[in-house]
């Protein structure tokens, strides 16, 4: 089971994350952050971590997910979402996959003239600058491996423009609400570039890439080693 995952389309600038389905469309003229001169350099796709930020703010997407008991059960998870730096265009959608999201609401937005749930989707009008906008739903993310462990699995993360892709911050945390799992590892490990912070009944990382990007993070029983 793949774990659904949305993207943000603006023409031609791809960002994709996790939790939604169909590519995010949008319009608008106003990407000062893309030049000749920087696109001839530009990663083609290969990932690629970062170990400073870029000198210019970029887009930053968060993922703050629960699990309980419930979600060992079902697979559904609590989801709290934010967008922040989103480039400015006229029009934008945050498209989920419908099987993978319910009790999906908007729970603040600045920087943004309108938005609105619409479907299985988020819909943003006029777009400016440093815009960020904040969704809180039920994702069905957690799968059951069969063989006492649990896959919270995301991506691919990207923002892509025409052929090439561009810097992205990616963050989110994991929080564990319930005693029968407990973090076992995650995918990619923790390297330069990739920082992954784990607490008791939590975990988490930050990351400034270029790229595709996708994670896997892996939990166990607390009964005893996966069966691998």
């Amino acid at each position: 089971m793949n774990l659904a995952r949305n993207c943000l389309l603006v023409v031609g600038v791809l960002a994709c994350s996790a939790y939604g389905a169909n590519p995010i469309s949008g319009e608008g003229p106003d990407f000062p952050a893309f030049d000749a001169a920087s696109a001839a350099n530009v990663n083609e796709g290969t990932l690629r971590f970062l170990e400073a930020p870029p000198r210019k703010a970029v887009h930053h997407h968060h993922n703050d997910v629960v699990i309980t008991d419930q979600s060992l059960d079902d697979g559904w998870t609590r989801l709290h979402q934010c967008h922040e730096n989103l480039d400015q265009v006229s029009a934008l959608e945050i498209v989920f996959n419908p099987d993978r999201i319910r009790n999906l609401q908007v729970e603040s937005f600045h920087g943004v003239q309108r938005a609105w749930v619409e479907g299985a989707s988020v819909q943003l009008r006029q777009v400016g600058p440093g815009a960020r906008v904040c969704l809180k739903a039920e994702g069905r993310a957690l799968r059951d491996n069969g063989d006492g462990t649990f896959s919270l699995a995301s991506g691919p993360f990207m923002r892509k423009f025409l052929d090439g892709y561009y810097p992205m911050r990616v963050s989110m945390t994991v929080r564990v609400l319930t005693s029968q799992i407990r973090f076992l590892q995650i995918d990619p490990p923790p390297q330069k570039g990739f920082r992954v912070t784990e607490r008791p009944g939590e975990v988490s990382f930050d990351t400034w890439f270029e790229g595709r990007l996708t994670t896997e993070i892996r939990f166990v029983t607390q009964d005893g080693f996966p069966r691998w």
